[in-house]
């Protein structure tokens, strides 16, 4: 661990996973590393600890005794604004997908290889604490503003409901409006990994957006997809 760090100072991580050994070997990992841990095993105490904690980053687990990983997030996603890293069990993408869909905002399948959970775990840090950059931190289109100082988004003046996650890729769209963001621009730019042709995050992220941004999702004038390519964010959709 850096003891050059007061334990206020350290990145606090809420893991709760019922794997004791992982969990373990996790904590002692991400330790030496800098942060500050706390574990909890039980599903049935997640939303309590997470929302009484409010850790800088959780990592839950799906599979829970007491209450899933899925319903956790469901539930907390509204009243925890940090990001939430999941953990898969299988390489199946419906479970990646189900959790996206729940509001987390990235996923690591098992078996968990400590330097990628510690990689994704800094770049979803890296982008909550990023402070905005150039001359424009507000854009407005029509209806729809989005503020990235304050990091929130508003819809006829009502603030929108949106994950830590759906924020940057609606920023993202947004301070590109005009122009085609392929899925390997937005891969490298939001996570920081390569593109691999599969990964269907980015269009769940985008399908959960639209509507919550007064796009249709059957016929989106907004966010548009370019087929092949990526999204397209129309100025004047």
């Amino acid at each position: 661990m850096d003891d050059s760090l007061d334990p206020q100072e350290q990145d606090h991580v809420l893991i709760i996973e019922d794997d004791e050994r992982l969990a373990e070997l996790t904590r002692d990992y991400l330790e030496a590393n800098g942060y500050r841990v706390t574990l909890e095993p039980d599903g049935a105490n997640g939303v309590e600890r997470i929302l009484s904690l409010q850790p800088d980053l959780v990592i839950l687990d799906l599979m829970l005794p007491g209450e899933d990983g899925l319903s956790i997030c469901r539930r907390v996603r509204s009243e925890y604004p940090g990001p939430i890293l999941m953990l898969t069990a299988r390489t199946d993408d419906m479970d990646q997908v189900l959790g996206l869909e729940m509001g987390a905002d990235d996923y690591v399948a098992k078996p968990v290889q400590p330097r990628v959970l510690l990689a994704r775990m800094r770049a979803l840090l890296r982008r909550r604490e990023a402070e905005p950059v150039g001359d424009e931190v507000r854009l407005a289109f029509g209806q729809l503003e989005v503020d990235n100082a304050t990091r929130e988004a508003f819809l006829a003046g009502e603030r929108i409901d949106l994950t830590s996650a759906e924020f940057d890729l609606l920023w993202l769209l947004a301070s590109n409006a005009g122009r085609v963001l392929t899925r390997e621009e937005i891969f490298s730019q939001l996570r920081g990994i390569k593109y691999d042709g599969q990964d269907r995050s980015i269009d769940v992220r985008v399908s959960r957006i639209r509507p919550k941004i007064g796009d249709d999702p059957n016929q989106p004038q907004r966010i548009k997809t370019v087929r092949s390519k990526g999204y397209l964010f129309v100025k004047d959709g």
